[in-house]
């Protein structure tokens, strides 16, 4: 399923609200590169797909901006393991 993901840099986050739940990728963006810190899916959306989604999302922006990638967050990290294609991301510090 598509989830409409948006970048709420005031926060620090990319987001989606769905079916009335609101989760969240935080991120730091320093220079020429972006932290994904921790993903948040609630409970009543585990195993929908939201927590990629979230990722897929991140990683297309650090894409798009030319950024490399540190992610701290587990599941960010397993979503690139799962997906070769943005390793080529990955910063010095992961």
């Amino acid at each position: 399923m598509d989830y409409l993901v948006t970048n709420n840099p005031q926060r620090h986050r990319f987001e989606t609200n769905v079916d009335g739940h609101l989760a969240v990728l935080n991120y730091n963006q320093e220079g020429k590169s972006v932290t994904l810190i921790h993903t948040e899916v609630p409970e009543e959306l585990a195993g929908r797909g939201v927590g990629s989604a979230l990722a897929k999302a991140g990683l297309k922006y650090a894409r798009e901006q030319s950024l490399q990638v540190i992610p701290k967050c587990e599941f960010v990290a397993s979503y690139i393991e799962k997906h070769p294609e943005f390793a080529h991301l990955l910063g010095s510090e992961s």
